[in-house]
Formats: C-alpha cells, sequence, structure tokens
C-alpha cells in the first residue's frame, strides 16, 4: 500500500526532505519506522530504535502499534517542535 509521510523539525533536518510518498508492505507504524530505517541503513538514522520520536497518522497521535490503512498520512517528529 501507499502511505504518505512527512517529516518534521530535526528529523526533516537530518533527512534532508520533508516527505514522500512510499509504498510499503509494512502493517503497522512501527514496522513502517523500521524499514524507513533500514532502507537509509544510517547508524544515526533519526528514526532508530531507541530515539524519542513521536508518530500520528492522519493528524491523530498513534502508538507504534497502530494499524496503517492505504493511503494514510504518516508523521514523523521529535517530542518537542518549535512553532
Amino acid at each position: 500500500m501507499q502511505v504518505h509521510i512527512k517529516y518534521f523539525a530535526s528529523i526533516r533536518e537530518t533527512l534532508g526532505r520533508s516527505g514522500e510518498a512510499w509504498e510499503t508492505d509494512a502493517g503497522t507504524l512501527g514496522a513502517l519506522r523500521a524499514a524507513l530505517v533500514a532502507r537509509d541503513a544510517s547508524p544515526e538514522h533519526p528514526l532508530a530504535a531507541g530515539r524519542a520520536v513521536r508518530m500520528a497518522m492522519n493528524q491523530l497521535m498513534c502508538e507504534e502499534d497502530a494499524a496503517l490503512t492505504p493511503g494514510c498520512e504518516v508523521a514523523f517528529f521529535p517530542p518537542v517542535t518549535g512553532g
């Protein structure tokens, strides 16, 4: 399924992009996060396990076990962002 991913604040700065559309077989937000880290294969990846990251799906805060839906919008951002 295709999902639309948005990156915010320091995550956006580190990755050098604000978002992307991505085709994935991941079933949950956590699986999507792991797949994105594996794709880039960087030990300093801003979405790597152990890093503080907040996630939202369709503009609602979610935990890693939230099920992805086709065409959903997923956002990743650090726990504190400025306005």
